[in-house]
């Protein structure tokens, strides 16, 4: 998932607005959001967070410099650092997908912030707050926590394309009365749109889409299954 392969399938595909949430970090999204400037697509910056309570939470902002300030926290926190014969190489790419770099630390590992201090740390640089795929047994807030607490602030909740299309989504809704969108939490390539979220909004931007995603102004899309 190189920037520029990236921005060319979300092209292909006819998507609007991508989010570019890398486990516990941000470096890759600046150049993916200078190649979206260009092919007219909207490049939100954000990190999948993973909490101390090994809860995923998605951060998406509106300037790569909010993104990476919450980065700079959440990396603070990592202890652990990469295995590559292991858990893969962390690369860093720049716009003409070329490597200009490595992550040293393990980024899938938990930080050592909780998931309210993450939410507030989000919400302090500007961003939305999203409990990531609360439809999942490991990495969940439902998962590790068994509920969602009330005084958390988060903005929303993402429940998998798979869930939505197989129609099972009221069950975990009906935890929760906060908004919902759905993504396709795409690790490849072709998993790319197999969950979309359509916001019904005039013009795709950060603003515009945080206050359709309140009022629950959304419906859902799935394919592949």
């Amino acid at each position: 998932m190189t920037p520029k392969k990236i921005i060319k399938r979300a092209g292909a595909l006819g998507l609007d607005i991508i989010a570019i949430c890398d486990h516990n970090a941000s470096k890759n999204a600046r150049p993916i959001m200078t190649l979206g400037k260009t092919a007219g697509i909207l490049v939100l910056p954000g990190l999948e967070i993973c909490t101390k309570e090994e809860v995923h939470l998605l951060g998406i902002h509106k300037s790569i410099c909010q993104a990476e300030a919450v980065a700079a926290v959440v990396y603070q926190g990592l202890t652990q650092n990469n295995a590559p014969d292991l858990f893969g190489f962390q690369v860093i790419a720049d716009e003409q997908d070329m490597v200009i770099g490595q992550e040293q630390k393990l980024l899938i590992q938990a930080c050592q912030l909780t998931v309210k201090e993450a939410v507030d740390l989000i919400h302090q640089q500007g961003g939305i707050a999203i409990a990531a795929h609360i439809d999942r047994t490991s990495y969940s807030i439902l998962g590790q926590l068994g509920f969602i607490p009330l005084d958390l602030g988060l903005d929303g909740v993402e429940i998998t394309a798979r869930t939505i299309a197989h129609k099972q989504e009221r069950y975990f809704l009906d935890k929760t009365t906060l908004p919902c969108l759905v993504s396709s939490d795409a690790h490849r390539l072709d998993e790319m749109g197999q969950g979309t979220t359509v916001f019904h909004m005039t013009i795709p931007t950060f603003e515009a889409m945080a206050s359709t995603l309140k009022r629950g102004d959304t419906t859902f899309t799935t394919r592949g299954f």
